[in-house]
């Protein structure tokens, strides 16, 4: 059963690229909701923007045979709260508030994994050494500008749509691999294997994402170019990724020389669900090093 902890976190103030206003200095406040499971090496989950810890269920158990799996929700996104206000849902914040998360929890620098947003936030996290080693699955961050505005755009639109949808026409949607694809085909190369359960949570859970427009307006410049030099680094994308194109994975081995760059064939941007076998066998060996 999903748990949710209270804790503090401590900003240091600024503002990151992206972010329409900085974040009050000081200490502040707020709960995450996560799943957890298994034993051995902490491996720390992050999902995408709109979505929650769920997204990573196809290979939880998979993951959790070998590793103590952490899959959070993200502050405004899932069953977590929003960030308290005055704090923008910028690199600068939300990177303190997944470092104390682990802290409050008792896990010190734990493997991450993360797609999309994660997987930016996942190689923050490594930038910042706050982790043992980074696997970014399609991460956001190494767009050009009319890639961003695309992908933005995409979002934007998955959002109007999950909000004027019917909650019964969005049930019968999932009933059928084609309704499914309706829902869920930008995100995921296979989406008649999504369940109609999951479907309809992911749906809902985009509805109601109140993070959702403030983690977009932090990320209007946000540009990933920092290498890691430190840590094992895989980064792996889609080879049918059609949110944020799989030429931005060239431009991320380019940041990061040392990065392990994994073709995920016949995936799309939410990998877990399409091939759970392969994303997972990529993370294990990404999170191998102890």
């Amino acid at each position: 059963m999903p748990t949710r902890i209270a804790f503090e976190f401590e900003t240091p103030g600024g503002t990151s690229p992206g972010s329409p206003g900085g974040t009050q200095v000081g200490r502040h406040t707020t709960s995450l909701t996560y799943e957890r499971r298994g034993s051995g090496a902490p491996l720390l989950l992050l999902h995408g923007i709109g979505h929650q810890w769920q997204a990573w269920e196809p290979v939880l158990d998979i993951l959790a045979a070998e590793r103590d799996v952490i899959a959070v929700d993200l502050p405004g996104f899932g069953a977590s709260e929003g960030l308290p206000q005055g704090c923008a849902y910028d690199l600068t914040t939300v990177t303190p508030v997944l470092a104390a998360f682990c802290t409050a929890i008792g896990v010190e620098r734990p493997h991450v994994a993360g797609n999309s947003l994660g997987g930016l936030l996942a190689l923050r996290l490594g930038h910042e050494k706050a982790v043992r080693s980074v696997t970014a699955l399609s991460p956001a961050g190494f767009w050009t500008e009319s890639e961003r505005r695309y992908a933005f755009g995409t979002l934007r639109a998955m959002r109007g749509a999950a909000l004027s949808l019917p909650v019964p026409l969005i049930d019968r949607l999932s009933r059928t691999p084609a309704g499914r694809a309706v829902l869920t085909s930008t995100i995921y190369a296979r989406p008649g294997r999504r369940s109609p359960e999951a479907v309809v949570a992911e749906t809902h859970a985009l509805r109601e994402a109140t993070g959702f427009h403030q983690t977009l307006a932090a990320g209007r410049t946000v540009l990933f170019r920092d290498d890691i030099p430190s840590l094992p680094v895989t980064i792996a994308w889609g080879t049918r990724d059609r949110l944020l194109l799989r030429r931005q994975g060239v431009r991320a081995k380019q940041a990061i020389p040392g990065a392990r760059l994994v073709r995920l064939p016949g995936c799309g941007h939410v990998p877990m669900n399409d091939d759970p076998a392969l994303v997972a066998r990529v993370i294990l060996d990404g999170s191998s090093t102890d």
